[in-house]
């Protein structure tokens, strides 16, 4: 069997990777689009093959407890060994994303989620008003408390660290650890691995070395319904491209050494980022092409770019791997190394989280205003180079369309979906995750 790589950068633009990645050999698909604007639904679709709407993962429900079989459950049962590596907090066994791995590891965020850790986010959340002596208490809650001791301190430390970002203790997202985890993993015959790397996404901290200027502090959600031209957008979006430049220099060792172990890599981005335009901020709202295009490159053993402009989508790379490995199932998607033509694809935006509206409607917004962004909205991406997408002021075209009538199209694409609208199903997690959740932007 072929040995399989699956690596998501998450939150990592177009335009961006193009910049910053020239040095990523293999076939490049310059027309790949996301099947939404965020982490949860992205991974959904590339862990099933279908539209998240379709399997009811999205705003209201956010854990992957579909009944169908995802791809490393399906790769399990021929006999791969599946392994995970995740930075982000949605990534996690917490919102079932571990299904089907027999290895699931994670970056100093995921180890919030361990039971045997001390629980800082809460820790930390009910003594923001107790000055320096919560340090000793927190100590001794490590000490006396039912969890592991050193563990619980180490963790204690590490968030520490990343937050203050200074000396040689510097932390970054969790790529250092991945890398040291590809290092040292025995990788044999019949291996699926999959990583997501966080480097990317807000907020944006990279080392020093790579930090040209301060991240501004702004609230990405509230700028964008409150249409907040305050942020410095030109500093935001050099700290963005600081955390790139970053991810792109470490993202280069991890490749090596995953080269050197699979017969293919799949590099690829579940979503961009917004850094103002359209006067929106992160991905929390929209199918807008700066979020949706997405950077796609299946490498194997070539040594040179090759450029695609196939219309592909996310949906195509669950087909991909599960052709690489010979099995069969269903999947919306087409195999990439087949040589398929241009096809026509949803990207779906399912509205505001039940969390994001809480939070919302906590800071004073009205209703008509939340009314408004918890809209539905879908995009379309189609031959040649077509992205046509909705928006509250009406229905926005870029690119050139083989179609006289492509929001026909559009229309036809949402026919042929049975979607499941899962509602009111929003799960139980833990305060630590909330903590990690609200630390990414994400509540």
């Amino acid at each position: 069997m072929t040995n399989i790589a699956l690596v998501v950068l998450d939150t990592l633009r177009k335009d961006v990777f193009d910049e910053y990645f020239d040095w990523l050999p293999g076939r490049r698909f310059e027309h790949a689009y996301s099947t939404s604007h965020r982490t949860v639904p992205a991974h959904a679709s590339l862990f099933t093959g279908k539209y998240a709407s379709e399997i009811g993962v999205g705003g209201e429900h956010e854990h992957l407890d579909c009944e169908e079989q995802v791809l490393a459950e399906q790769l399990q049962s021929v006999g791969y060994t599946t392994r995970a590596f995740s930075a982000n907090p949605y990534v996690s066994q917490q919102f079932g994303y571990d299904r089907g791995f027999e290895h699931f590891g994670g970056s100093w965020r995921l180890d919030s989620f361990d039971d045997d850790v001390f629980d800082w986010g809460v820790f930390i959340a009910n003594s923001q008003d107790e000055g320096p002596i919560r340090y000793a208490r927190a100590l001794w809650n490590c000490v006396v408390s039912d969890c592991d001791t050193l563990q619980s301190l180490a963790h204690g430390a590490t968030l520490k660290l990343y937050d203050t970002g200074v000396g040689p203790f510097e932390m970054d997202d969790g790529a250092k650890n991945a890398l040291d985890v590809v290092r040292n993993t025995p990788f044999g015959d019949d291996e699926f691995f999959f990583l997501n790397l966080m480097e990317a996404h807000a907020p944006y901290n990279p080392p020093s070395e790579f930090r040209t200027v301060e991240e501004p502090e702004f609230d990405g959600i509230s700028a964008t319904l409150g249409d907040d031209n305050n942020v410095d957008t030109d500093r935001l979006r050099q700290s963005y491209e600081d955390s790139v430049r970053y991810l792109s220099d470490v993202y280069r060792d991890i490749f090596a050494e995953l080269r050197s172990e699979f017969d293919y890599v799949i590099t690829l981005a579940d979503h961009g980022e917004l850094l103002g335009e359209h006067g929106a901020w992160n991905h929390c709202y929209g199918v807008f092409p700066e979020l949706t295009h997405v950077p796609l490159v299946v490498s194997s053993d070539e040594h040179e770019v090759i450029r695609d402009r196939t219309v592909v989508s996310l949906l195509d790379v669950h087909r991909t791997v599960l052709d690489l490995a010979g099995v069969s199932g269903d999947s919306r998607g087409r195999d990439l190394l087949d040589d398929p033509e241009s096809g026509a694809f949803l990207a779906e935006y399912r509205g505001l989280t039940p969390r994001q509206l809480d939070r919302l409607e906590g800071e004073g917004f009205d209703y008509e205003t939340l009314t408004a962004y918890d809209e539905p909205l879908d995009g379309l991406a189609a031959p040649k180079d077509y992205y046509g997408y909705e928006t509250r002021d009406g229905f926005i075209e870029t690119g050139t369309s083989r179609s006289s009538n492509p929001w026909e199209r559009l229309d036809a694409l949402r026919d042929e979906l049975s979607r499941d609208e899962a509602s009111g199903a929003r799960g139980d997690v833990s305060d630590s995750v909330l903590k990690q959740l609200e630390d990414l932007g994400y509540t």
